[in-house]
């Protein structure tokens, strides 16, 4: 996908770890129809090996792109490979166990190494998957709004605790975008619009310089579109980003908030994330 930097997860996670020495690294996510298990299970021990107790893996049901590109990168895929997304779930959380996964078949590195595995979702379906499991649950809330409050409803009444977690622990994801005033974030924000708007219009390709109104050559379909998707988008200053921030936690009770910004240029991405740790969380907050 031109627009996101997901070709090669594990190799941009060894990157950023590599650069880093306290932040955890995560997956967001690792597309597990699109790979065998053991070679997740070994990538991500591999990781774990080098840079232990900072990584986090999540697994997405979703082919995440085209069928043609799908079958590419796993050439004996299944049309009903999503059918099988619970078995591969289970399958990889063995390579990760101490037992190993019963069949004779190692996972090494990554065997005995507990890589805490989150699953990611658009719906309810792993939501309810994550609550069987007894794993944590995060919702794509930034780019599928319509079910954030019945996925997370459905995981917490079902969750069963396991091994692996104890209690329920959901994250939410927001489409954030800080600057010094509400205007020139709304300005900055205007790239996200475009892709979005593109995204309906079936046209795919890397993100768009920030233009002024952006909302001129629009249909009224294609603005109520860009706005259901764009839902739960927070978007100003800090006070103002801060405020909205308090109001979606307030709305989920999400255990974590996760934010993504997406703005054309790094230099002002990177100044949008220092000026919502500086707002965000609330102080005293964990």
């Amino acid at each position: 996908m031109e627009g996101i930097a997901s070709a090669a997860t594990s190799v941009a996670l060894g990157f950023v770890a590599g650069g880093t020495s306290s932040i955890r690294i995560g997956a967001g996510g690792v597309m597990l129809p699109n790979h065998s298990p053991l070679v997740i299970a070994e990538q991500f021990g591999t990781l774990e090996a080098l840079y232990p107790g900072r990584v986090d893996l999540g697994l997405g049901r979703a082919p995440g792109t085209d069928m043609r590109t799908m079958r590419a990168l796993r050439r004996n895929h299944a049309a009903d490979a999503q059918d099988t997304f619970p078995e591969d779930v289970q399958e990889l959380l063995d390579y990760f166990s101490l037992e190993g996964s019963g069949t004779g078949v190692r996972a090494v590195p990554g065997e005995g190494l507990e890589v805490p595995v989150w699953l990611l979702g658009s719906s309810l379906y792993s939501a309810q998957l994550s609550a069987f499991l007894g794993l944590p649950f995060a919702f794509a809330s930034h780019f599928a709004p319509d079910h954030l409050l019945g996925a997370l409803e459905l995981y917490r009444r079902e969750f069963r605790p396991s091994v692996h977690l104890a209690e329920p622990y959901a994250m939410a994801a927001a489409n954030v975008v800080v600057a010094d005033t509400d205007e020139e974030a709304t300005f900055l924000f205007s790239s996200a619009k475009m892709g979005v708007l593109n995204l309906l219009r079936g046209k795919r390709g890397k993100m768009q310089p920030p233009v002024a109104n952006v909302d001129e050559n629009w249909s009224a379909e294609e603005h109520q579109g860009v706005e259901r998707f764009l839902r739960y988008a927070f978007v100003g200053s800090p006070s103002t980003v801060r405020e909205k921030l308090e109001g979606f936690s307030a709305l989920t009770q999400a255990d974590e908030i996760i934010c993504t910004a997406r703005i054309y240029s790094l230099e002002t991405r990177l100044r949008s994330f220092e000026l919502l740790a500086k707002c965000w969380p609330p102080s005293g907050a964990v």
